[in-house]
């Protein structure tokens, strides 16, 4: 028995009237326009806890700041708390339940908190 090969033509998602619909491109575009023009006395930066395989973890952002800047900032952070920490999305992410330590060092370095 022969297999016969076909090519079908699938296109999924939806179609606007222009061909310009928003792809991930433009996210990606606006994003690095955001993390270029915001300040970091202009962020507002979240705290929360999660457990994952039973232990706290905190996590704190977003931030709209280079890459550098956050693998920097991120350094610094596990430095002073003497922990284990790692960089997700604009998020950051530390060993063990240290927010409110983690509130005062990111006031001392000029970003904004949410309450």
């Amino acid at each position: 028995m022969k297999h016969i090969k076909r090519n079908m033509d699938i296109k999924i998602g939806s179609s606007l009237d222009n061909d310009k619909a928003w792809s991930s491109d433009t996210k990606k575009k606006i994003k690095e326009i955001l993390k270029a023009k915001i300040a970091p006395n202009e962020h507002s930066i979240v705290f929360k806890m999660e457990k994952r395989r039973g232990k706290p973890v905190s996590i704190i952002g977003p931030f709209f700041i280079t890459q550098t800047q956050m693998k920097d900032l991120c350094k610094k952070l596990k430095k002073k708390l003497g922990s284990g920490g790692t960089i997700k999305d604009d998020f950051m992410e530390f060993q063990g339940e240290c927010r409110e330590k983690l509130k005062e060092l990111i006031k001392k370095e000029g970003f904004r908190t949410k309450n």
